[in-house]
């Protein structure tokens, strides 16, 4: 399990202390080593390139619409994780799954 996020590695890193994740995720994917910012591709590709899987062997969360669609039209299978039970953005994609937490995530993962 990695983060592929917009952020930097260093706010990342205080995220992950900050929660006492650390130790739980591989090396961060951040757009800064792309120089692109999701949804581009070049994000995106990170998760292939880092971990030497297929698109549809890697399950994208996110808890941003807009971020789901991205990993959609990238190939990605995606679940959205709707904390705030908001409607769904008008993107012309629809998450594979789609839960209001972390236990709904599992679930899809695990099948």
């Amino acid at each position: 399990m990695a983060f592929l996020a917009n952020p930097t590695a260093k706010m990342l890193d205080a995220v992950m202390i900050n929660s006492g994740l650390e130790g739980f995720f591989e090396p961060h994917l951040t757009t800064d080593n792309v120089k692109a910012f999701k949804p581009a591709s070049a994000a995106y590709q990170m998760g292939l390139d880092a971990f030497k899987l297929a698109r549809q062997e890697i399950a994208f969360a996110a808890f941003a619409g807009w971020d789901v669609a991205g990993a959609k039209w990238f190939g990605y299978p995606t679940f959205w994780v709707n904390r705030m039970n908001a409607p769904a953005e008008e993107l012309g994609v629809t998450p594979d799954g789609a839960g209001s937490g972390m236990a709904d995530l599992m679930k899809f993962v695990l099948g």
